[in-house]
């Protein structure tokens, strides 16, 4: 097992909340991007959290993949719907994996004069 993501996520909730303590208008500034994000109710929790998903995967966010599939789950996300999101990552990212090959040779070629 990669982790034990019911240890991790309440590990994570608790830390949370201890930095919280430490700062709080910044923990109040970053609950307010979620807030803001679900504010048009364009999307529904279960589409936004399937999203987060995939930017957790691109990102490689332990703490963000177990907050965001605890959270899909409760938003009704089959694992069917969660795989076909980890598809989409994963194609995102040998995409942007192959745009940067081509920018770091775009810079080997113009470094090597």
């Amino acid at each position: 097992m990669f982790n034990n993501w019911s240890e991790l996520l309440p590990t994570i909730q608790k830390a949370f909340g201890a930095l919280g303590k430490s700062n709080p208008k910044m923990v109040k500034a970053y609950m307010a991007l979620g807030e803001a994000a679900a504010e048009n109710e364009v999307l529904d929790a279960k589409t936004r959290e399937l999203i987060s998903i995939a930017v957790a995967i691109t990102t490689r966010c332990d703490g963000c993949i177990a907050a965001h599939t605890d959270a899909a789950i409760k938003a009704g996300a089959s694992r069917e719907e969660v795989a076909a999101t980890l598809a989409t990552a994963i194609s995102l990212n040998a995409g942007a994996a192959y745009i940067y090959s081509l920018r770091t040779l775009e810079a080997y070629d113009s470094l090597k004069g």
